[in-house]
Order: structure tokens, then sequence, then C-alpha cells
């Protein structure tokens, strides 16, 4: 919103330095873009009689002009653009002037022809084209006709104002116009604010029902719709005054009917829309929404496919405006144009706001529409417009306003007391002082006892409870006088919870393990939600009322195939070793549950090489006990009390029957490894990967070891290998098992270091060789204590798994 100085000063008297008062209006209520002055490092530019031109003889585009800057003698310019012409008033830039971007021009020649200066366009002294008046945007500016020649052009153009850009929050819409901002300024400085008020003239041989008959069937699309007619006027360019009011605001002017409704827009904040009576071909006027797939053609000359959502207003049959963004240009304002339906309304904010963003229309109409309109300045806007139509147009305004709905502008009365403000200002404000903070404000207060009520004008609609009341006070009083003190209270030191601990270490094992961390997002489809869960009830998906997009429709219910996306993402970018994890949330809901439950869950995902081929050794891939191996690892480090056991699984449909394995932590599911169905890993345009998923809030909630460190023993170890044959059948885990029960008291490591099956092998039979590793702390163990427990595996082994010792 950009605020014009000379404006504000017909509202309240302000001998304070524009850039004081933007300080001001930054520390009580918005932020400042900007302050500056267009005539700003510009100098010897004046305004100039174009006397007399010739052709330029070595050009056929240049024309060489005798121009009267107020000196003795003519100057001499030679000037290209199109639109010059003799008689004309136009902007001169001197020799040794400066123009914008501080470019001085020099005296000099333009093939031959002596050049003392410059006809300049209005965006060679600093204007930006898009306010340029469209007639002027290829050519020089033609000055008005009381321009004095060799006088400077800045006053004649409005360039001695000063601008203040201000960067209006949504919260402070009633600043989207100079009337809130003088309000604002008022309550600011302590300093009266007089506003004018329009005294509208109509004519007395016709009435409003003669042009206009309006229908609203459902009123929640524009509480209030009110029309005036404007006739016998004449289209033509607004005055000079009007236009810099345009301009300075950074509006482009166009026309004297256009203008108006622009000007009043920035003036009230209330956005009006001017159709040309004589096409609308019908006095009927109906608001309704559009029919799907029913188009307009709007003043941007673009067709537009409109949506069931969007407002429009009809003819009674068909769309002439999409309500709140943008006219349509059949019923356009042209110079043509004789009498004039002037609309102000005040639109439902929601909808205008989903028009404007499906048809891609961001207007200065559009944003107040949404951020909210002062409907007590409805109808006066529309008074005081079709009185500034009629008289820059030497129209007449039609008896009467043809109204289809009415918003009623009310006060909000909120109650608060001066102890409450002061509390949580820090103030010891008076009652006294409080009151005359609120008056500053134009709020009227009403004492009942320790109570003050406190009326809101309908101009500050974003007051509604006690706690904006507190924050209009702070502001007015200042925040810089309220007294600043430090925070009193007991030190607590900062440290993690149990819980955020384990988290931690969870992740630091992993990436000991050679994983990295990958972060996917929480929202997915439907279908992937509902992959790779291991649940042992029902569970059901969460879908998001409003999704950003189809692909983020669902809360996620697994992180693996966040995991898969970034696989496959990297992969594409051929980056073919990946080995990720991920901790996070996943989120189950049970039946008759609106919001699902938060549990945190840890996964990783593990494709191509995990090691690469060198020298030394030769390549590694991934393969299912490389991922279970990493499981181990994490469950391991974690000193889980009870057993960890792995089941061979086919539940899970998403990944490979023969190579997956469901996790037990003694009777309890807490998760699963294995390989990705090739079916499911093609959706994903992944190879051979492997994955695993872990309830990691069933880890934090389980039972743990203590970890106690204790020296490594200086007694030697003693080994013994066994080679046994067993059925194909039996699990390397068991045997384990079994060893571990039989071994005795000095057994501390088992390690299998060989399996074969093939030739030379019983059908249906494997070989597995292992290492049993014997120590005392306390001493060096005899041959006799080994043997005997030894043997005692041996015996085991031959029972249970019939067991053939090679």
């Amino acid at each position: 919103m950009k605020v014009s100085k000379n404006w504000l000063n017909e509202y309240l008297t302000l001998d304070i330095e524009p850039k004081v008062i933007a300080e001001k209006i930054a520390r009580t209520a918005v932020e400042i873009d900007s302050v500056k002055r267009p005539s700003e490092g510009l100098k010897k530019i004046v305004v100039g009689y174009v006397d007399s031109l010739v052709p330029h003889p070595d050009s056929d585009h240049l024309s060489v002009c005798q121009v009267d800057v107020g000196e003795e003698e003519l100057i001499q310019i030679v000037c290209g653009a199109p639109n010059i012409a003799a008689g004309q008033k136009v902007i001169v830039a001197l020799p040794n002037s400066r123009i914008a971007d501080n470019v001085k021009i020099k005296r000099g020649k333009m093939r031959g022809q002596a050049s003392e200066g410059m006809i300049c366009a209005l965006q060679e002294i600093g204007f930006s084209e898009s306010v340029v008046p469209k007639e002027f945007v290829e050519g020089i500016y033609v000055m008005p006709e009381d321009a004095v020649p060799g006088e400077p052009v800045f006053d004649y153009l409005g360039m001695n104002d000063d601008i203040i850009d201000i960067d209006v929050t949504p919260n402070r819409a009633d600043m989207l116009s100079m009337r809130g901002v003088a309000h604002e300024l008022s309550a600011d400085y302590d300093v009266p604010a007089t506003f004018k008020h329009p005294d509208l003239k109509e004519t007395s041989d016709e009435k409003i029902e003669d042009y206009i008959s309006l229908a609203l069937p459902d009123k929640t699309l524009a509480p209030t719709y009110s029309m005036r007619v404007i006739k016998d006027l004449t289209v033509k360019a607004s005055p000079m005054w009007l236009q810099i009011r345009l301009w300075n605001a950074g509006v482009r002017p166009i026309n004297n009917v256009v203008d108006v409704t622009n000007y009043m827009l920035m003036d009230y904040g209330q956005p009006l829309h001017a159709f040309d009576y004589n096409k609308l071909g019908s006095k009927d006027i109906l608001v309704r929404t559009a029919n799907a797939g029913e188009k307009i053609t709007t003043l941007d000359t673009e067709e537009r496919e409109l949506k069931d959502s969007d407002i429009v207003i009809t003819n009674g049959d068909k769309a002439i405006a999409i309500a709140g963004t943008m006219g349509g240009e059949s019923t356009q304002i042209t110079n043509e144009t004789v009498t004039v339906a002037l609309e102000s309304a005040v639109f439902n904010n929601s909808m205008v706001r989903k028009t404007a963003r499906s048809q891609g229309i961001h207007s200065e109409a559009s944003m107040r529409f949404e951020r909210g309109i002062n409907v007590a300045t409805v109808q006066e806007s529309l008074d005081a417009a079709a009185e500034l139509i009629a008289e820059l147009g030497d129209g007449t305004v039609v008896t009467g306003t043809a109204s289809a709905s009415r918003l009623e502008a009310e006060s909000t009365f909120v109650d608060t007391t001066t102890t409450h403000l002061n509390n949580v200002m820090g103030t010891e404000l008076s009652e006294t002082q409080i009151t005359k903070l609120f008056q500053q404000l134009g709020f009227t207060v009403t004492t009942r006892g320790s109570v003050l009520n406190v009326e809101v004008p309908a101009r500050r609609w974003d007051i509604s409870i006690e706690a904006d009341l507190v924050e209009e006070i702070a502001r007015i009083y200042g925040y810089d006088n309220i007294p600043s003190t430090l925070p009193t209270g007991e030190m607590t030191p900062g440290k993690y919870t149990y819980k955020q601990k384990l988290i931690r270490q969870a992740r630091h094992i992993l990436e000991s393990a050679g994983l990295s961390e990958a972060i996917s997002y929480g929202l997915t489809t439907e279908e992937k939600a509902g992959k790779f869960i291991f649940e042992e009830k029902d569970v059901y998906t969460t879908n998001l009322m409003f999704p950003m997009s189809s692909e983020r429709t669902t809360v996620r219910m697994n992180l693996i195939s966040g995991l898969l996306d970034d696989l496959s993402y990297n992969e594409a970018r051929k980056s073919d070793n990946i080995a990720f994890y991920e901790q996070g949330r996943v989120f189950f809901r049970s039946e008759g549950e609106d919001r699902p439950v938060e549990i945190e869950h840890i996964a990783g995902a593990m494709t191509g090489l995990f090691k690469l081929a060198n020298w030394q050794s030769d390549k590694q891939p991934v393969d299912f006990f490389m991922i279970k191996g990493v499981v181990e690892q994490l469950l391991t480090q974690l000193q889980l009390t009870d057993d960890v056991t792995y089941v061979a699984s086919e539940s899970h449909e998403d990944m490979h029957p023969g190579r997956t394995a469901d996790i037990y932590l003694k009777d309890e599911l807490i998760g699963f490894v294995g390989q990705v169905h090739p079916n499911a890993a093609k959706e994903f345009n992944l190879k051979e990967t492997y994955v695993f998923e872990l309830d990691l809030q069933k880890l934090v909630d389980a039972k743990k070891e203590e970890r106690l460190f204790a020296p490594i023993s200086k007694f030697p170890a003693v080994t013994r290998d066994v080679a046994l044959m067993v059925a194909n059948e039996s699990a390397n885990s068991d045997i384990e098992t079994l060893i571990k029960e039989q071994g005795g008291k000095h057994l501390i490591n088992i390690h299998l270091f060989d399996l074969y099956q093939g030739s030379h092998i019983e059908s249906g039979m494997k070989s597995l060789a292992y290492t049993l590793t014997y120590q005392d702390a306390t001493k060096t163990l005899v041959e006799e204590d080994v043997t005997k427990d030894f043997n005692r595996v041996i015996e085991a082994l031959k029972e249970t798994f019939k067991a053939d010792i090679r």
C-alpha cells in the first residue's frame, strides 16, 4: 500500500518528516518497505513547448524540434518519439540534467544535428511503466495545457510528494486504505482526523428501479450488494490531480470512470466495479455461483473456465463479471459509454480467495475482499464514487440505490480491566490513561465498576477479544515505553529424556553400521500408506480433508515407503549403492477413532553393493544376511534383556516370501526384515532391495540390561572347531542356541565360518562348521575342562538335530 503524504494531509495535519512517520508506523502497526520522493536525485527537468519540428534529414524516424524551455531563445532537441508533435507541452531534460538511474544528459549531436537535451517519457524520469497511461507507454508524455515552459515538471506530475510504502499484514487489512492509515496515525500522534463525506445530488426524473432489478437468492455469497446508475456522462481522461493520486498509489490511470473506482479503492479500501449499462443486455442483475464449465472473457482478454465455487455477476443469464476478482470484457467501460451501473459489495471472503487462487487473479480488489471490508463505508464509498463520476463526466445520478442485501455495521463490545492490562504489559497505567489511549484509537469506553466496556467501531473488524485490546493499548502507549525486566525463577539444567537418549543411540548405531539418515514426507498416498504394515491389530488410514496434492493425501503408516521413494530418487540419478535409515513417527488409527496415535518407528533400506571391490577384497553385495546383521547389531547394542528371535514369514504381501523374517522380542512382534518383493520393487523402479522396520517405541519400553564393563582377560583362550551335517530344515539360530545352552560357563563365542550344500553331500542335507571359543577370566583353562564341555555340545547336537559330526 503506497501512502501519499499530500493525500494524508487532507485528513490530518502532521508537520512531521515522512521518515519519522514511517518509523512510527513500523513501531506501532505494520512494516515499512520504503520511503521516497519521486523527484529525489533528478535535476534540471523542466516543461518544454514544442514550437515546431521537421523530419531529421538523415533519419526516417527522428524529428528535429525547436523547443521553448522558458529561455530567451528556443533550443533544438532531436527526438525519436513516434507521438511528438508541434504545439505539445513536454518533459525536457536540459543539458547536464540528471534523469532516472542517475543518468546524465549532455549536449550532443544525433546524425549530424545538434541536440540541446532530451524530450522524455515518464519512464525515463523514474515512473514505473505499470502506471504510465497507455497512450503514452510507447512515446513521450504530453503535459497539461496549464504547464508553464521553463518551470520544473515535478509539481505538475506530483513528484514532490513523499510516498510511504507500507507492507500491510493480513490482520491489519483496515490499513489497506488512505482513511485507514489516517485513523492509525491519528491514534499514534493523538491528532484529530477529519474526513469528507459525499453530498450526492440525484436526478428526480428517473429512479433506480427503472434501470436495475437485483436478485441474490443466496445472501451468503454477498452479505452486502448494491448498485447505483450514472447516466448522460462523457468518458474521457481524468483530471491531473486524480491521475497523480493514482500513479503515486501505484495504479495506472485509464479514464474518469475507472479511475474513480480505483480512487475509492485506495481512499476507502472498498472495491467498486463499473459496468457499461447499455452492454448489460438486461436490467436484471443476478448474483449466483457459476455453473461448472461456464466460461467468461475477463478484462485482461483471457477466456476463463469457471468452477461451481466461483461467484459471478450475471445479466440474469450470462456471466458478466467474476465477483470480487475481475470484470468481464463484454461490459467494460469505453469512450462510447454514456450510462454506468456502479457496483459496491461485500463478497464471501473464502470463496473469493478460492477463485483468486484457482484463476490466478490476485488483484487489489480480491486482496481486500479476502482480508475484510469495512462494512460501515460500503454505501458511502458507492455514493462518493457516483458523485465524483457524475462531476468528472458531466453526468447525473439516477435517484436511489438498488440493494439485494445489506449487512448493517455493528460495533464490537469487549470487556477488560485496568488490572488485567497492567498485569499483562507490566505497566502501572491509571484508568484515566487507559481510557485516553482507547479514545485516541476512536474506541468508546464505558466503566462498570472495575470493568472497562470498550466499544470498537466496525472499521476495526480485527478486534474481538480482550487480548486484542491489550495489544492495542501496548502499541499506542509504545512498546519502547513498557518496562523491561529479566525473567525470574529456579534454573534447571536441560537434558535429554531417556527416550530421547535411546532414539539418538539407535541413530548412532545405524550410522556406525554404514547407513545414512534420510528424512521423507509424513504424508503420502493412501496406497503407499497401507504397505509394509506389521501391526498385529487392524489399523486404518487417516486422510486429509484438504491435501496439498494427490501425492500427499494420507498420513504415513510405515517408513519403508518413504525410504523406497528416496532410493528410487537416487537410483534415477545414477547412485546405485545406497544404504539409508529413517527414524520418525507413523500414524495408526483404530476403528471408530477420529485421530490417529503417533508411534516412533525406525527403518532401513539397502540396495546395490555394501562394499566395492578393491585390490585386497572382492565386492560385497547387499543380501538378507547383511541387513539382518545390521538389525542384530542395533538390537544387541541396545542391551535388551529378553531374547530376540527371527521367524520366517510369508504374511507380508510386499515382501519376498522366502527372504523375510518377523522379529520377536520374547513373544512380542517388534518388526520385520527381508527383501522387498520383486513386483513391489519394480513399482519403485528399484533393483534387489532389502529393508527392515522396527517399532522403536516397544524397544524404548523393553527391559534392558545395565551395561557393565570388565577388563579383557589376561589368560589365553582355547578354540575347538566342529563340522556337522544336518538337514536343510535345521536353522543356524536353533543350533547356536543349543550350543550356548550346552557349552558350559567358559564358552564365550560361537562363530559360523562355513556353509556347504551341493555335490559330495547327501541330498536334503547341508554342512555347517563352527568355531567355539572358551576362556576363563581368572585362570588358564586345562584340556580336561574344555574337552568335557565340548563333548557335551557334540552329544546334544547328535541327539537334537541328528547331526553327523564330520
